[in-house]
């Protein structure tokens, strides 16, 4: 890879690094105060992949100095004992944040659970609550990886007013809030997803394009406009290696930006989950406050 491509990458992991250290100075002042934020991770079953994010979740809280436990709960375990669980942390005023790790078991009805969570304590921003604001441009707890996103916009001082931002990707954790985030930040967006004609005739007029779709190099070198900044926020693992949803390797001649994967959207997830945390402290503190 030549120097020219070298500029181009976006180091996630960097700024990522950047932002924790933030949280961690956020917390050393909610200590001072008293308040020690605390995240506690639900896990029901024995998904690896469920099991190594709720690690690095821990990690990143120990590197924070952010108290963390780790719920776990068995895979059989029913709705209605799950809904109990949340509710017992609802009540529990040591716990700052909730996490329920997804996916949840094909007999739990997630919706029902994410919505169990209470809004202050979603860390997520999965809340319709948290969603609505983030709608009616009041972006309080919102997803993290678009978040994280933005984020790496503002690092990187990409321009989004009046540009044409492309996001490939309608789900709720990724595709719709980035939409809105954007949208927020007065770019023209418009979202490509499964029943799209012609998904080419769109992200070759982007500007900033984002892909959060987890279908392996998805975005290639010919469906991508000279000088755009590309953000990826799929992943992709296979006998091969991981991958995310554009083919970085010939896309990254053409733009001017992008999102290695891994090492580029992924840290910054977990490193605004920890800020995350940090607020739902916050909020919490200051409704004590008012009684």
């Amino acid at each position: 890879m030549t120097n020219t491509d070298t500029s181009k990458i976006i180091d996630g992991r960097a700024v990522a690094s950047k932002v924790e250290a933030e949280a961690a100075a956020a917390v050393l002042k909610l200590k001072e105060k008293g308040i020690a934020p605390k995240l506690v991770t639900v896990l029901v079953g024995e998904d690896p992949a469920s099991q190594m994010y709720v690690r690095m979740k821990h990690k990143a809280c120990e590197r924070a100095g952010i108290l963390a436990e780790n719920c776990i709960k068995p895979a059989d375990i029913t709705e209605k004992e799950l809904l109990a669980v949340i509710d017992a942390l609802n009540k529990d005023k040591t716990v700052s944040s909730i996490l329920v790790q997804l996916p949840l078991p094909r007999h739990i009805n997630e919706k029902e659970i994410m919505n169990a969570v209470s809004p202050d304590k979603d860390p997520d921003g999965f809340h319709p609550f948290n969603m609505g604001s983030l709608m009616i441009n009041e972006e309080g707890l919102v997803p993290c990886t678009p978040k994280g996103i933005i984020r790496l916009m503002e690092e990187y001082n990409v321009d989004i007013k009046g540009k044409n931002a492309v996001v490939v990707g309608r789900s709720n954790i990724v595709g719709k809030p980035m939409a809105a985030m954007l949208l927020n930040r007065s770019a023209t967006v418009t979202v490509c997803h499964t029943s799209t004609k012609d998904l080419k005739s769109y992200t070759k007029e982007a500007d900033i394009l984002v892909a959060g779709t987890g279908v392996k190099h998805l975005i290639t070198q010919d469906m991508v406009k000279e000088g755009a900044a590309v953000f990826d926020a799929g992943i992709v693992t296979d006998e091969t290696g991981t991958y995310g949803d554009v083919d970085f390797e010939n896309v990254i001649k053409k733009v001017s930006l992008i999102t290695p994967v891994p090492g580029g959207v992924g840290p910054m997830t977990i490193a605004i989950l920890m800020t995350h945390v940090v607020k739902c402290a916050e909020i919490i503190a200051a409704a004590e406050n008012k009684k």
